[in-house]
């Protein structure tokens, strides 16, 4: 067996990759097949061109994705798509994407570990029923509005825009990473008084403020960087003969 498919194989049995629900176009595992080789990760959100530029140029042979090759579903090899096949088959990089398995994982998922760094590690249970499983996580706590969204601006590294819909002491919080703020109907009706996620439709701000709910927008790619970082560690954990790091390309979205 390969180092590249032992880590896939790894990798698939931690994040219980086939027994999670995804999009079609997620097509979460390994997208891409190299010669074997595995010596360096590197870890990224997106698997565009310029991670996979970045990755080649380090001397990576493995980059791990959150959104992968293929969400705009099938399409032509030629242009944009092309290029970054080329690149990454001319480098001997395979390419690994994991996305709901990614999110939802406890420990490491990006949701819990958003969650960790706001200080919710402990108070943390899964909520808000999708396709079978439960996308997200909620606490209880006792935290102003304010502290809350200093504690995002300091855990995403970036500057989160707020829908002051709810209350300003805080006391049911929803966390789920990414763009599910399109969901903010069902998730009022769980009962919580402030959700944080990445990125939302423009309607659900105002359908937010009629609802009396807090909205945290943290950036879809803010609040999803923690997974890919914590699953190329630990394939570094339990092969110390690798190493890894991060690239970081922000969308801003």
């Amino acid at each position: 067996m390969t180092e590249l498919q032992k880590l896939v194989n790894s990798a698939g049995e931690w994040l219980a990759t086939d027994a999670i629900p995804d999009y079609p176009q997620a097509l979460n595992g390994l997208q891409l097949e190299n010669s074997g080789k595995v010596t360096k990760i590197v870890a990224a959100v997106d698997a565009c061109l310029a991670t996979i530029e970045a990755a080649c140029d380090s001397g990576a042979n493995l980059l791990v994705v959150h959104h992968g090759l293929f969400w705009q579903g099938a399409q032509k090899i030629e242009g944009s798509l092309y290029r970054k096949l080329k690149r990454a088959m001319d480098g001997d990089l395979a390419i690994y994407s994991s996305h709901i398995p990614l999110d939802v994982h406890p420990e490491l998922g990006n949701n819990a570990l958003l969650a960790a760094a706001l200080g919710l590690k402990d108070l943390t249970t899964p909520f808000f029923p999708w396709k079978g499983i439960e996308l997200g996580l909620r606490a209880e706590v006792e935290i102003t509005r304010d502290e809350l969204i200093a504690r995002v601006e300091a855990a995403t590294g970036g500057c989160p825009h707020l829908c002051p819909g709810g209350p300003k002491e805080i006391r049911k919080i929803g966390v789920i990473t990414g763009g599910a703020g399109s969901e903010i109907f069902p998730i009022a009706e769980t009962g919580i008084d402030t959700f944080i996620t990445g990125e939302g439709p423009h309607w659900s701000y105002t359908a937010a403020e009629e609802l009396g709910i807090n909205v945290i927008y943290a950036g879809h790619y803010a609040t999803e960087t923690f997974g890919v970082k914590a699953l190329a560690s630990r394939w570094c954990e339990e092969n110390p003969n690798l190493s890894w790091e991060f690239f970081d390309h922000p969308t801003g979205l």
